[in-house]
């Protein structure tokens, strides 16, 4: 069963590759299925932490992310510490992203739901014309229960 999953998988990645119009290469293929399956942005690093033992170079990881960014698969961001981060951008998701959370403690990134930081709200500012990205810096739960 979970074989068929990966083979459902895999034409899901092909076909919006293909909608793409870029080439359904081993390589793409395998850093949009690690960018699904990822729980929070990932780094360059993060990514070829995974692949590398597949076979993928770093540098070819590289270039697939900056392919995916250039016609949309893939949102990239930098949240505050001068590190790039990459996400499956969902077919829903405009320019700009959804709302992350960083501990400030240990470093940890989540994905916040849209209606926890509105950006309608945001908006409402006379000094903000567009929203392009919200990032809420704090103490992840862990952390806060260890004080």
């Amino acid at each position: 069963m979970k074989d068929l999953q990966n083979l459902d998988e895999v034409e899901s990645v092909r076909n919006l590759l293909k909608a793409s119009s870029l080439r359904c290469t081993p390589a793409r293929i395998a850093v949009l299925i690690a960018l699904r399956r990822a729980k929070s942005p990932q780094t360059h690093a993060d990514l070829s932490n995974q692949l590398v033992p597949l076979g993928f170079d770093k540098a070819t990881v590289f270039r697939n992310l900056t392919d995916l960014t250039q016609v949309g698969l893939v949102h990239r961001t930098e949240l505050g510490d001068h590190v790039w981060r990459f996400e499956i951008r969902e077919h829903h998701e405009d320019e700009s992203s959804h709302p992350h959370f960083l501990c400030v403690n240990c470093g940890s990134i989540s994905c916040l739901e849209l209606g926890i930081v509105s950006e309608t709200n945001l908006k409402k500012s006379a000094i903000i014309g567009r929203v392009s990205e919200v990032l809420v810096k704090g103490e992840c739960v862990t952390c806060f229960a260890a004080k």
